[in-house]
């Protein structure tokens, strides 16, 4: 993402992480250009997953856990806005956030939901560090105190 440490090597992401973060920019073309999620998966799946791109390579990903987190946020959107919305602050509407952060809720949502095999803080502190690697003002925060939130609704007082 950034270079601030030059002197250490890139981390090495889990093939976990670098699917949820595929995933988060797959779900934020489709939000943004209208792509169908089979075109988005086909495409990165072909040309970004480990692959190279306009001279940044991409980390190598586990393309199931990415086509699941893509396909399921679609499925599931209806589920999960509501979700986020009522997690937000009362005067915030889920249409009024950066398409980025909205595409990391609904991703982290989703495995919340879906992935119980995944504990909690693995998924918040995963969701957390892309959002930091996109914003580095409140936005972390954001997704951070939401998500904490839908965790607490959606499995329980898990203590991160």
């Amino acid at each position: 993402m950034g270079n601030q440490d030059n002197e250490r090597p890139a981390k090495t992401a889990n093939q976990r992480g670098a699917a949820r973060l595929a995933a988060v920019q797959a779900l934020y073309q489709m939000d943004i250009g209208g792509t169908g999620v089979l075109e988005v998966v086909a495409e990165y799946e072909a040309h970004r997953l480990g692959q190279e791109l306009d001279g940044d390579t991409y980390l190598k990903a586990d393309a199931s856990w990415f086509r699941s987190i893509v396909s399921g946020v679609v499925r599931e959107q209806t589920r999960l806005d509501p979700l986020i919305g009522s997690a937000l602050q009362d005067d915030w509407a889920l249409s009024r956030l950066d398409s980025t952060v909205r595409a990391i809720l609904r991703a982290g949502t989703f495995e919340l939901l879906d992935r119980k095999d995944v504990p909690v803080p693995v998924i918040v502190t995963e969701y957390v560090e892309i959002a930091h690697a996109f914003f580095e003002e409140d936005e972390p925060k954001l997704v951070n105190a939401v998500l904490d939130r839908i965790a607490k609704q959606v499995r329980g007082e898990a203590k991160k």
